[in-house]
């Protein structure tokens, strides 16, 4: 059964782009609609989502999620199409949107509860569980105008989910507040799942979408991409993204394969340019967590150069050295380097996981004592989420499961 069927919905903005700047233009203008644009954040969208499962939407910024979020709930009337709810709704779009600075949280909790439907009776039973959620038992009773953003979003994140609502709208709000916080929320998101609540959620969190949700649509430009389960559209997105993100920054290859500002000043030999290979053998500065990787060290002799130890060291993006190896603890020897050339590091699953990283490449000699050439941080890659879900941290263990006693 579903709770919500969206059916041809389109949506169509008008944007005023040469406004009237008097009143007398604004009436003696003979071209009335003279610079309006129509704008349509949603074209022809159609998707059904089952009762008591949690949906995501997911897509670019402009995509039109939240104007979709906004036909569901009721907020805009689709230009075209129709929308069909089966329940009552909650939604959590703008937390604490009428709360007044000057009252109390006891007063906002009573006027936001009750514009969200509660009775007096009802707001009575559920109000210590309302502040014991926010964690605003000590402030209570002063005005929020003193609170912090925090505790404001908090408490009217609390409000909202207590309403004991059949359908909750979620756009962008899950992750308020600190850390212990939205462990809560998505604890409390979980007890509304298993209560049969339908939850429809806008998120940009693969691992959300992935982990939580039974199935999404993925729209870009308000057009509808792709709807089936969570881990498949999350999959489909994310690969659009990868692919977008590689071809602009392929568009500046050349700078990052070129020697970077500040050579090390190399006597014998230099380092000539770094690349990074992805699997199908191309030079890329964006991969996929877990796919094949390649760093490829270009190097120039001026003169022969025996038993050179090259070693690479990788840091994130705020600095944190995290690993690195060179061709002497791999137990390699390099012979003897003349002319010009490249070693390769080849890495058949890279355990980094989503984030950007720094890459520190040296040339030393035999006896890592002296440095021939050095690059510190000097090339950047990019890992990005693929099919698989990616471990929290910075690297991922790799390792293997087993149970025992299991039935």
């Amino acid at each position: 059964m579903s709770a919500i069927i969206v059916d041809g919905v389109s949506k169509k903005f008008r944007l005023q782009s040469d406004r009237a700047h008097s009143v007398k233009e604004l009436i003696t203008r003979r071209d009335r609609d003279a610079g309006e644009d129509a704008f349509w954040a949603l074209q022809d969208v159609s998707l059904e989502i089952p009762q008591g499962s949690m949906y995501a939407l997911v897509g670019h910024h402009g995509s039109g999620k939240s104007t979709l979020l906004r036909c569901i709930a009721g907020i805009y009337r689709p230009t075209a199409g129709s929308v069909r709810v089966d329940g009552r709704i909650s939604t959590l779009l703008e937390l604490g949107a009428g709360f007044h600075p000057d009252l109390t949280g006891r007063e906002n909790v009573y006027m936001n509860a009750t514009i969200l439907g509660m009775s007096k009776k009802q707001i009575d039973a559920a109000f210590d569980d309302i502040v014991g959620f926010a964690g605003v038992e000590e402030f209570i009773d002063s005005p929020v105008k003193i609170y912090s953003s925090g505790m404001y979003v908090r408490l009217g994140f609390s409000v909202a989910v207590h309403v004991d609502p059949e359908i909750l709208i979620v756009d962008e709000v899950i992750a308020v507040g600190d850390a212990e916080f939205q462990r809560k929320c998505f604890d409390y998101l979980y007890d509304l799942r298993r209560r049969g609540v339908t939850i429809v959620v806008v998120t940009h969190s693969t691992g959300t979408v992935e982990a939580m949700c039974d199935g999404a649509a993925w729209l870009d430009h308000g057009v509808l991409q792709l709807t089936g389960t969570g881990p498949e559209v999350a999959a489909a997105y994310m690969e659009q993204v990868n692919a977008a993100e590689r071809a602009a920054r392929d568009e500046v290859q050349a700078a990052a394969v070129a020697p970077a500002a500040g050579a090390g000043g190399g006597e014998d030999v230099t380092i000539a340019g770094v690349e990074f290979i992805d699997a199908g053998g191309a030079a890329t500065t964006a991969v996929v967590h877990r796919d094949p990787c390649t760093i490829r060290i270009h190097y120039e002799a001026v003169r022969p150069v025996r038993a050179a130890v090259v070693g690479v060291a990788v840091h994130s993006a705020s600095g944190v050295h995290l690993t690195g190896t060179n061709t002497r603890i791999d137990g390699v020897d390099t012979g003897e380097l003349r002319g010009t050339g490249h070693l390769d590091l080849t890495i058949d699953s890279l355990p980094l996981t989503p984030g950007e990283y720094e890459f520190t490449v040296a040339i030393s000699d035999e006896y890592v004592q002296h440095d021939f050439d050095r690059r510190d941080r000097a090339w950047r890659l990019a890992v990005r989420e693929g099919e698989r879900m990616a471990p929290e941290g910075l690297v991922d263990l790799r390792g293997r499961w087993s149970v025992s006693g299991r039935d």
